[in-house]
């Protein structure tokens, strides 16, 4: 079994070597950025993969909002912020950008970990399956059915329906689209998006009309009446 990967962020040195000596105690993989710029070359690098990020907030050359916020663009990796600002304005701003938890210094190692244990435990039983409307995703063995009967996609056009129920109501340009999909630093043309929508709404058949066009911007994920579960 693999053991999972924690990227830590935080600009000072003696914040990380604790966090990762209490990390590698649990059996966690870890990897160091001292900054917001390391930390989102590492992210946005197809080589890397992480189960979880241990975000500080106040860091030189990028924050830990604009990498929150950049993360949240591309990814559902789950983020830790970790920050010596305790007051409201800054928990809820964080939990508004996409953050899974917050904790504040000074903190207990063993308590911050045993969040993570947590967060990681949550998203490795609940995030089995996605449903929405008339469609079922089984993302363990990456099974798509349409009203109980199963149809057969390609790989992209598997990780495409994905992010579309991932991001289900929100307008999504073919760009991010396509970073998100195709990875980060694909440079092919955005007809390959095209391409696939109009794959992908073949095989929705009669549902195809859950992807609609958004005129100047991209595609939207959206069926009046129809809710999305996560199981």
């Amino acid at each position: 079994m693999n053991k999972k990967r924690i990227l830590v962020v935080d600009d000072e040195f003696r914040i990380r070597k604790l966090l990762v000596d209490f990390l590698k105690r649990e059996d966690y993989e870890t990897v160091e950025a001292k900054d917001g710029e390391e930390a989102l070359d590492l992210l946005f690098d197809q080589k890397e993969t992480f189960d979880c990020v241990i975000l500080d907030v106040m860091m030189p050359k990028y924050d830990g909002w604009y990498v929150l916020e950049s993360i949240r663009d591309y990814m559902s990796v789950p983020v830790v912020m970790l920050t010596a600002r305790s007051d409201e304005y800054d928990q809820l701003k964080g939990f508004k950008l996409g953050a899974d938890d917050y904790v504040t210094k000074p903190f207990s190692p063993s308590v911050l970990v045993a969040r993570i244990n947590k967060i990681l435990k949550r998203n490795q039983e609940d995030i089995e399956s996605l449903d929405f409307g008339h469609i079922h995703m089984d993302l363990a063995s990456r099974q798509v059915f349409i009203d109980k009967e199963k149809i057969e996609l390609t790989p992209k056009e598997f990780e495409l329906l994905r992010y579309f129920i991932n991001n289900k109501g929100i307008a999504l340009s073919r760009d991010k689209i396509l970073n998100a999909v195709w990875n980060y630093d694909y440079f092919g043309d955005l007809r390959t998006v095209d391409t696939h929508v109009k794959q992908l709404r073949a095989k929705l058949g009669q549902y195809a009309y859950y992807i609609s066009t958004v005129r100047s911007v991209g595609y939207r994920l959206d069926a009046e009446n129809e809710v999305i579960t996560e199981k």
